[in-house]
């Protein structure tokens, strides 16, 4: 083969991939840099970009950073390569219809796909038939891998032994096998004995968990320090502690619509074996838990069906002066000295505070509802009723929204779109005029009908960028519109307020404010509230207006939502 100067010698990338489940023979990174290495030189191409995903999958071309990173290069024309050579058309990937569409993708910029092994060149005719062929192979030999592997976990499980994975916690995986780790199997003794021993529920025994300065063992797959209670209805459920194995309990389904998108299902019927490992608690106290879990969820359902229909005005818009959550409204019923019942009490708690998240909040403080919103209406009327405030309202209303911008962007994209289509009629020219005799017919044509099929993607992706740019244009104008009805509510919003219902009143707060920021401690007017922060411009700067009671009076900051 005669050599060519190496100024002119053809560039090429290497992209390799070795899933965790394929380090076998020939199929390491090294082996295959090797090979390809090996092509390049007996052909003369020069390497001058090198890409690897170590222990990825290639069921789909989503989640290869370097893949990725090789076709952002590919699109930039940065290195000016010709083709990308792959060890086997397997490691490019394993989804035939992934595998097409971004061969499609390198060929509109110019470049071809080689595999090495197999002897596939994209360039040439036989590859372009070829490469289809072996993908949809590859797909199905991927699917036949899977259900393989889900038939040995299922005859592991019948077999009692350990499918993989992390161990659950209170064990650890020594030879692939479940040993008791009594460092942390002493927590889920405490979990099974207070949930089935008590009345509480999983809440309860987080709190009690804490509260005894029983915390989860930091490991691989889970840094949270506290048991949630989540966490503890998962233990709860699980009938690894019992000492049997499970298979099925969550089935892998395929999301309707997707490629390769699949979720977690549960599952009614499973495989329940007696396993080989030891068990923690005895499978009469599994079962009771069992019993009480399914009794509560009845319960809760019950409550939840009848409980109070209270509409919280405030609930999640006051946030908790400690953390920042946001604070819910909740019942407390109050009893007189002889138990007898007194009232319910409304009020104001952080959600972090029950550690419903794992996460715990010492902000014990119950606001009582009636008094933080009445003190928000009142200072909103005050608002209102400023004569500034309402002449500032009165100037938004009908006030035009500025889409000079966005007007500039339209202007730009139908600008282009005309320019992409007066050079697709010269093309459709060329061809039409065209001399059938002429010994280049073929390649000239092949060359106009390749330059207009490039001139049609441009031409659509131009479209679908005007579309999404007047989509943006009528969302400003919508805004605009939605923010003169609010102006206009709140310029008779005392006679408003003074007719709505509990539930419109919510629905009106969760309109106009962002947030309420209240004090840690009761102020020595009797109020808490701190701050309001509105979701639109009301004001264009900060406005004093005092909150009065009969003998003390507090500003409150209003502030504008920039």
């Amino acid at each position: 083969m005669e050599k060519k100067d190496s100024t002119e010698k053809i560039k090429v990338y290497t992209y390799t991939r070795v899933s965790t489940a394929m380090q076998t023979d020939g199929y390491s990174l090294d082996a295959q840099k090797a090979r390809m290495k090996a092509y390049a030189d007996y052909n003369d191409y020069e390497i001058v970009g090198t890409y690897e995903d170590a222990g990825k999958s290639g069921k789909s071309i989503e989640g290869r950073l370097e893949f990725n990173r090789m076709m952002e290069d590919i699109k930039s024309g940065k290195d000016g390569v010709s083709f990308v050579l792959v060890f086997k058309l397997s490691r490019f990937g394993r989804n035939a219809a992934d595998v097409l569409s971004t061969l499609q993708v390198m060929q509109d910029f110019g470049v071809n796909l080689i595999c090495v092994e197999d002897g596939i060149d994209s360039s040439k005719d036989a590859g372009k038939l070829m490469i289809p062929v072996l993908s949809a192979v590859a797909e199905t030999e991927r699917e036949n891998i899977r259900v393989q592997t889900m038939e040995g976990r299922i005859q592991k499980a019948r077999e009692g032994k350990w499918n993989g994975g992390f161990a659950p916690y209170g064990y650890q995986l020594i030879d692939g096998k479940l040993q008791i780790s009594e460092e942390e199997a002493e927590a889920i003794r405490v979990i099974f004995d207070q949930y089935i021993h008590t009345d509480i529920g999983a809440n309860g025994v987080a709190k009690y968990l804490e509260n005894h300065g029983i915390h989860k063992i930091q490991r691989q797959n889970g840094k949270n320090p506290l048991f949630n209670a989540h966490l503890i209805r998962l233990i709860l459920k699980n009938p690894v502690y019992c000492g049997k194995i499970a298979y099925g309990r969550r089935k892998t389904e395929k999301v309707h619509g997707t490629r390769n998108d699949y979720h977690l299902v549960e599952q009614d019927n499973y495989i329940l074996m007696d396993g080989l490992h030891e068990a923690i608690i005895d499978e009469e106290v599994w079962q009771a838990a069992q019993v009480k879990l399914l009794a509560q969820a009845k319960r809760y359902e019950h409550v939840n069906r009848g409980k109070d229909t209270k509409t919280h005005l405030l609930s999640g818009i006051v946030k908790c002066p400690v953390c920042g959550a946001g604070m819910y409204g909740n019942k407390s019923i109050k009893h007189k000295k002889d138990g007898t019942k007194y009232k319910d009490f409304y009020y104001y708690g952080c959600k972090h505070r029950t550690m419903t998240r794992g996460h715990k909040c010492n902000y014990k403080k119950q606001i009582w509802e009636d008094l933080l919103d009445d003190a928000v209406g009142e200072v909103i009327a005050k608002l209102v009723s400023n004569p500034k405030f309402a002449a500032m309202m009165q100037e938004k209303i009908g006030s035009k929204v500025d889409t000079a911008a966005i007007d500039g962007e339209l202007a730009d994209y139908e600008k282009q779109i005309r320019q992409y289509y007066a050079v697709k009629s010269k093309l459709a020219e060329e061809i039409d005029s065209l001399d059938p005799n002429d010994k280049h017919y073929i390649r000239r044509k092949a060359d106009l009908d390749e330059r207009i099929y490039r001139m049609y993607d441009k031409i659509e992706e131009a479209e679908t960028q005007l579309i999404a740019v007047r989509a943006k244009k009528q969302a400003v104008e919508t805004e605009k519109l939605t923010g003169d009805n609010i102006y206009k509510v709140l310029i008779y919003f005392e006679k408003l307020y003074a007719v709505m219902n509990e539930v419109e009143r919510r629905q009106l707060m969760e309109t106009l404010i962002s947030e309420i920021q209240i004090y840690e401690d009761r102020q020595p007017n009797g109020q808490w509230l701190k701050s309001i922060k509105f979701r639109l411009p009301i004001i264009e700067e900060d406005m004093d207006l005092s909150l009065e009671d009969d003998k003390h009076v507090k500003t409150i900051i209003l502030l504008s939502h920039k």
